[in-house]
């Protein structure tokens, strides 16, 4: 490692990328190794560059020229990570080219040396009490590859010992986490042998201590200021006099300044690989420190953001990449000057603080997004879209079917099972006109589940996803895998690499009238796909006892199919408060009046055997008692009939629904 560097004589920083499998929120041991040798033959007397890990200053390297020149400079730190990646960068100062020899890194599992108010810089780890030469050493069974000084010495009040030929210490017990090694432990200075001791540690008190044969004790850290002056003294009962075998300071090093939000990271490395971005200042975090990168505006919040990116002129080629739509802090977006096609994405409308979005001197095609040129008409966003020949300005281009479904329900599902869970999000669209959607899909709720029949290891849980985060998933909705009655679906990737399925609902699936309404067949399908799994409204038992089983969902499940069937929202607002939706429909059922409990938006359009055999599935879902509601199954099996009854009555090639869901029997709700 002498004889050999690396030297950065390009740029202001140059940064290392260490990613440990262990990922954020662990302990590593970071060592850097320095030794100039006068590899240039310039016989520089003093070379003098930062080091810093992350976004925080760690040292300033100072490479002093040795006539033996076969020495190395160490710096090493005990590193909080908190985020999965860790940066060690060198900046030049301009007092010569940085260089280095060497970098270890060491997770420290399990490791005393901790601290989440900052890192720890070793400033002396000495080994007491051997007869090494002067020096510097490394144990090979010392699990934190510690550098051992041996040249340190207390008072002449001390002398050594040696244990050399013992070799059952026990180094694995409880009273040793600091883990030393055995050739530690094998030598120590003391004025005889050890029993019984207390710690004087700049005139504070501490212990008593006991020290059992061939069993190791550390002693907890404390925390000093300035200087350090300890003393070990044997107690009046103790029948041997202490012994020292090593001993460790380290110093608190602070770390004011936060990495650059996570979600901006990813966003901007994603952007980096996409389009191949090789610039000798795109590397190390973003934002920090000293200076962004370059086309980079960040603001000064702790986490910082980035506001602005400037890759103009930068022979970017391809599709507009879905991953600068998580910026979304970015309030300024110049792509002009570049070999850009496709279409222009309508999302960048949800980016909150986008004002300034150019595009000059691209090869985009295709339409214009309405929604865009509606903020730009209104002085929102500062659009530039001159040098686009095929990129149509005009309302009159946009096709007449419309330019694309809007996706008023995004269920992100295993590809292997195909659920459809966000049913309730589907349920509120009959409530809302055309542009009301239009603005509530700012935020979609996204369920990701699996089959609970397929494996034990598989939990079904709920994720909130937003409109551009689904973009992301499916590529920009690039590979349908599958279509049904209800609207395409795509092919998408987590970012855990897990393949699953956006279903959206399509513009056809919509209502067929100016009502803007779900039809009774489609609300039977609903209530199919949702007996598979949706999580649904508050079981009373739960909220009396804070008992909570599968049969709690399925009351809920019998709420909501109630309001596919009504129309009617949980509790009805009346002149005298609010109704519960099972005290509304209770004495229209004891009479008989299934007209007056049907939505009547239907218009008479459903088949009445199939529309009293729903009410009395949704009303055997709600007792009050759980013991007394069916398994959803059950009730799986009877929406299927009924499902079958409705499709019979009406049954043609040309209109009926597709069945393009697997339909399980054994597929009951999970425990919220």
């Amino acid at each position: 490692m002498v004889n050999s560097l690396r030297i950065f004589p390009e740029g202001e920083r140059n940064c290392y990328t260490l990613k440990p499998r262990e990922g954020k929120n662990q302990n590593y041991y970071v060592r850097a190794f320095f030794h100039y040798g006068n590899y240039d033959s310039q016989n520089q007397a003093r070379i003098m560059f930062d080091l810093y890990i992350g976004v925080n200053h760690w040292t300033t390297v100072q490479g002093v020229q040795t006539i033996e020149q076969k020495y190395w400079i160490t710096y090493e730190i005990i590193h909080y990570s908190v985020t999965d990646t860790i940066y060690v960068c060198l900046v030049n100062t301009g007092f010569g080219v940085p260089f280095i020899n060497g970098l270890d890194l060491l997770f420290m599992k399990d490791s005393p040396y901790r601290s989440m108010n900052g890192s720890l810089i070793p400033r002396l780890q000495a080994d007491l009490g051997g007869h090494q030469p002067p020096g510097t050493i490394r144990y090979p069974d010392d699990v934190y590859a510690r550098i051992w000084r041996l040249d340190f010495n207390l008072d002449d009040s001390v002398s050594n010992i040696s244990t050399e030929a013992i070799t059952n210490i026990d180094i694995q017990g409880s009273d040793n986490p600091c883990r030393l090694p055995v050739d530690v432990l094998k030598t120590a200075i003391a004025p005889g042998k050890l029993r019984e001791f207390t710690i004087t540690l700049n005139g504070l008190y501490y212990g008593t201590f006991t020290l059992e044969y061939l069993k190791p004790l550390t002693i907890r850290p404390y925390t000093l200021q300035d200087q350090v002056r300890f003393s070990i003294d044997a107690t009046l009962r103790s029948e041997l006099p202490p012994i020292l075998n090593a001993f460790e300071i380290f110093e608190l090093w602070p770390l004011p300044d936060s990495p650059t939000n996570q979600t901006d990271v990813d966003a901007i490395m994603a952007i980096k690989k996409a389009y191949k971005i090789d610039r000798v200042d795109w590397q190390g975090d973003p934002c920090l420190p000293l200076t962004t990168w370059s086309g980079l505006q960040c603001n000064d919040d702790n986490p910082p953001r980035i506001i602005s990116l400037n890759l103009s002129s930068s022979q970017l080629s391809g599709n507009i990449a879905i991953s600068l739509l998580n910026l979304t802090a970015i309030k300024s977006l110049d792509l002009s000057n570049n070999e850009l096609t496709g279409t222009m994405p309508e999302a960048f409308t949800q980016l909150p603080y986008l004002t300034i979005l150019d595009l000059r001197g691209n090869k985009l095609t295709g339409a214009v997004p309405h929604s865009l040129k509606e903020k730009s008409n209104n002085g929102q966003l500062q659009l530039s879209l001159d040098g686009n020949p095929d990129l149509c300005k005009m309302d009159t281009c946009e096709k007449k079917k419309g330019s694309f479904p809007v996706p008023v329900i995004a269920s992100v599902i295993p590809v292997s099972v195909l659920l459809l869970l966000s049913i309730i999000t589907i349920f509120w669209r009959l409530k809302r006109d055309e542009n009301t959607i239009q603005h509530e899909i700012r935020r979609l709720n996204v369920s990701l589940s699996s089959s609970v029949g397929l494996s034990l290891s598989l939990k079904s849980k709920n994720q909130p996803f937003t409109y551009i985060e689904i973009v992301s998933i499916t590529n920009n909705f690039q590979t349908i895998i599958g279509e049904g009655g209800f609207g395409k679906v795509y092919l998408g990737n987590l970012k855990n690499g897990r393949q699953v399925a956006v279903k959206l609902l399509s513009q056809s699936s919509r209502q067929e009238n100016s009502t803007n309404m779900l039809n009774w067949r489609a609300r039977l399908q609903i209530a199919v796909d949702a007996a598979q799994g949706t999580p649904g409204y508050i079981d009373p038992e739960f909220r009396a006892l804070g008992n909570l089983n599968k049969k709690s969902d399925v009351y809920s499940f019998g709420i909501l199919l109630c309001e596919l069937i009504t129309g009617q929202p949980p509790l009805i607002r009346g002149h005298q408060g609010h109704t519960h939706i099972l005290q509304w429909v209770s004495p229209l059922v004891e009479r008989g009046d299934i007209q007056s409990i049907i939505d009547p938006r239907f218009q008479g359009e459903f088949n009445t055997n199939c529309a009293w055999k729903a009410l009395e599935i949704a009303l055997s879902c709600v007792p009050p008692t759980s013991r007394k509601r069916p398994d959803m199954s059950d009730i799986l099996r009877e929406l299927k009939e009924c499902q079958a009854m409705e499709m019979s009555s009406k049954m043609s090639m040309h209109d009926s629904v597709e069945m393009n869901l697997v339909l399980g029997t054994d597929m009951a709700p999970n425990l919220r």
